[in-house]
């Protein structure tokens, strides 16, 4: 008897996979050249075909080709000043030469109302370097803990207050370079210092004189010893005496960092920034 063979089925070919990778390729390429940021619009150009700079950068680019202030200019500022202000002030309350430097060296990176606050319960019992030796680093760090950097300030007033008693008998030296030596004390602290107690015609530039003297273009400087320096090349020497008071005034209260007060500002005809609003 014949043996009955039974067709065998046939396999379906395999599916080649091959094929499709090219779609994935595409579809993954897809999203992402979809996600992609658009590229950014150039900057606008200003009318010189330059592009627009910010604040910051128009100001100075604009003081360097700024036609400097004339000697009139200059004194009819500063006369403004005088006729407004006589007799201007710093705001650093003290009671000595000696309380004069503690509080210009509490006042770094520190407002002066917050130093009057810490300093007047303090050199009622702290008024010479003696005194402040016997009070103490730790009840000196307590008592001016409300003003900023506290911990090093102390330690720098204790070590001043002794090497004052060590090498200057006691006494606040008179000269820049001794006012320099002492631990806490710079440039602006020995300028305060020799023009608020000494009379002497020194110019502090703090950050409100950096930005008055750059502002208006009066001494354009890109540190605060070129704008110092600038500042006593060119204001007359009648007005030296309370010019870093009117400047520190001037800044802080009109012509003010964020929001300059220019319909108030005494120099508004004057002053070359570009952006003055009034």
């Amino acid at each position: 008897m014949a043996k009955i063979t039974r067709p065998q089925r046939a396999k379906p070919a395999p599916v080649r996979k091959l094929a499709n990778k090219p779609a994935k390729k595409a579809a993954k390429a897809a999203p992402k050249t979809a996600s992609r940021p658009a590229p950014k619009k150039a900057a606008k150009a200003s009318p010189a075909g330059k592009p627009k700079a910010g604040p910051g950068k128009s100001v100075k680019t604009t003081l360097k080709a700024t036609k400097p202030w004339t000697p009139a200019e200059i004194r009819e500022a500063f006369s403004r000043f005088a006729a407004s202000n006589p007799e201007p002030k710093g705001e650093l309350e003290h009671l000595n030469p000696y309380t004069l430097l503690v509080a210009v060296v509490l006042s770094a990176q520190a407002t002066d109302a917050g130093v009057n606050k810490a300093t007047r319960p303090l050199f009622q019992v702290a008024d010479t370097p003696q005194k402040m030796i016997a009070l103490g680093e730790e009840t000196l760090r307590d008592t001016i803990k409300t003003v900023g950097l506290y911990r090093t300030k102390a330690k720098n007033v204790i070590a001043l207050s002794h090497k004052l008693i060590n090498e200057f008998g006691g006494e606040v030296p008179r000269t820049r370079a001794e006012l320099e030596s002492l631990p806490g004390a710079g440039r602006k602290t020995a300028n305060v210092v020799l023009n608020m107690a000494f009379g002497e015609h020194t110019m502090a530039v703090d950050t409100h004189v950096f930005r008055v003297g750059n502002r208006t273009g009066l001494a354009p400087g890109k540190t605060p010893l070129e704008v110092e320096l600038g500042l006593e090349k060119v204001i007359p020497a009648e007005f030296m005496l309370h010019a870093h008071h009117w400047l520190i005034l001037h800044g802080r209260y009109t012509c003010l960092a964020r929001k300059p007060r220019c319909e108030l500002c005494l120099i508004k005809d004057l002053c070359r920034w570009p952006e003055k609003t009034a």
